[in-house]
């Protein structure tokens, strides 16, 4: 006997899960390519209507990217709970590390999710979107420990630079089936220590 589905915060039962509907769309986007996929064949796939799915990601554009908002209130946690004396660098270092930590059996597997983000032409407007947001985190958590503002320029550059310093090594990790995601980060981030040197 299968369980209940899960209810939803207004006590509705929930009609599909964002793992479910990234699960669809990734099956979808493998064998039409993003661009020729519709919402409407996601929803079909799924087994909802374009209005359930609407419920979950406002666009297709925001599949790709997950539960992005929540990974970064746990980014964001992340970085609260380094030690206070320890130096900037190496709290974003390990932060941005543990942000990047997935388990290898996670569906759709990080490699099709990051490769789909970093080479699609159509979601390149919209992720500028989700890298402003990332780099804000970044930006908040460097002023804090400086005793600057968001917008201050080593603040700011921080954001930029991490931000640079992960893509890289996103794309190493793309260029090579071999390469182990955390290694590669590990040694792209640790240039921080020449931006965020205490």
């Amino acid at each position: 006997m299968s369980s209940p589905a899960p209810a939803s915060p207004r006590g509705r039962p929930e009609a599909t899960s964002h793992t479910a509907i990234e699960q669809a769309a990734f099956r979808l986007f493998a064998r039409r390519g993003f661009s020729a996929t519709t919402l409407e064949e996601i929803a079909a796939e799924v087994g909802v209507g374009k209005r359930t799915l609407f419920r979950y990601y406002p666009s297709k554009n925001d599949i790709p990217w997950g539960q992005f908002q929540r990974t970064l209130d746990d980014l964001r946690a992340t970085l609260a709970a380094m030690p206070a004396d320890l130096p900037v660098h190496e709290a974003v270092h390990r932060a941005v590390l543990e942000f990047n930590r997935f388990p290898p059996d996670a569906e759709p597997g990080h490699r099709d999710r990051m490769r789909l983000i970093l080479t699609t032409p159509e979601l390149q407007a919209h992720s500028v979107h989700q890298y402003a947001a990332w780099r804000g985190v970044i930006a908040e958590f460097v002023a804090r420990r400086r005793g600057c503002a968001p917008t201050d320029v080593a603040a700011r550059l921080a954001g930029h630079v991490s931000l640079a310093l992960a893509i890289t090594a996103y794309e190493v990790w793309l260029d090579d089936e071999a390469a182990d995601l955390a290694e590669v980060l590990g040694r792209t981030l640790g240039e921080l220590e020449r931006y965020l040197a205490e």
